[in-house]
């Protein structure tokens, strides 16, 4: 099989790669500013109010004067899209920091306690991790009841554990590097060479980690409001329209594939800016 770099020159072909990881790029951003404004100034984009009911138009398809087309009661999805974006973001964004604010706990105690605890809290991490993410939320459910505040503290407990790992990784990876036992030999106190070298070489990665997280959290959650363990229904957030439309499944399908396709963009959109972001720091590190 003919090879791209026998058929382009060397130059031409990463020319190539690289304007396709611009377009990439360029294409995420434009996604996730878009986002950023229905998030902030929602009626700038909405084309309809998302309450306004018009039985009379009902479970249409998509069309110009309904884009996404419209639900049971004739509210335009396109709309309750667009004003579903804020709370959508809040519980992305919210679960994101508990996640990583139990992470950076875990992490660090597990990399840079002594033995005993660090054992400790390795087997925590373990525990959390073999703990199903679904069973926790409809334990929390049955405690908080269904909330968008019980789907942030379901889905950021569920994902912490695997951040943990990556943080514990990333400190011992730290702790045996070159530089850390130069500073050691030259003298430096433990809480500089902490302060100055293995925090920030260990919490770098956790910018890219970041952004992946917010698309992983707001599919997590929407996955729960799906199953009727977040926002109730008639609310416009992103998992509640999920819930809803799967009644229609088989009569409306846009009520189904349109939300889950602007999840999935979002997703897409957040995960290409993490590692454009994740590269920009390996190439400084070099």
């Amino acid at each position: 099989m003919t090879s791209l770099r026998t058929v382009l020159p060397a130059g031409a072909a990463s020319r190539s790669i690289l304007r396709a990881a611009a377009t990439g790029l360029y294409l995420s951003i434009t996604v996730l500013a878009f986002f950023a404004v229905a998030a902030i100034v929602p009626g700038l984009l909405a084309t309809h109010s998302p309450t306004a009911l018009d039985l009379s138009h009902s479970l249409e398809g998509p069309s110009w004067q309904h884009w996404f087309g419209t639900d049971e009661s004739g509210r335009d999805l396109y709309s309750r899209v667009v004003y579903g974006t804020r709370e959508s973001l809040a519980i992305g964004i919210g679960a994101t920091a508990v996640s990583i604010s139990i992470a950076l706990v875990l992490g660090s105690i597990a990399a840079l306690a002594r033995r005993f605890v660090a054992g400790a809290v390795n087997r925590v991490i373990e525990i959390l991790f073999a703990f199903p993410t679904l069973l926790l939320a409809l334990l929390l459910v049955a405690v908080l009841g269904p909330s968008a505040m019980t789907q942030i503290v379901a889905v950021g407990i569920g994902t912490a554990p695997g951040y943990a790992r990556i943080i514990r990784g990333q400190i011992l990876s730290a702790k045996d590097s070159g530089y850390v036992e130069a500073a050691v030999a030259l003298g430096h106190s433990r809480r500089r060479i902490l302060g100055a070298h293995i925090v920030p070489n260990a919490v770098r990665p956790l910018v890219a980690i970041i952004t992946l997280s917010i698309g992983q959290s707001i599919v997590w959650a929407s996955s729960l409001a799906f199953l009727g363990l977040g926002v109730a229904p008639p609310a416009s957030e992103w998992g509640a329209l999920l819930d809803a439309g799967r009644t229609y499944i088989t009569q409306a399908w846009w009520l189904i594939v349109i939300p889950g396709l602007v999840i999935v963009t979002l997703a897409l959109a957040a995960t290409t800016l993490g590692k454009h972001i994740q590269n920009i720091l390996e190439k400084g590190e070099k």
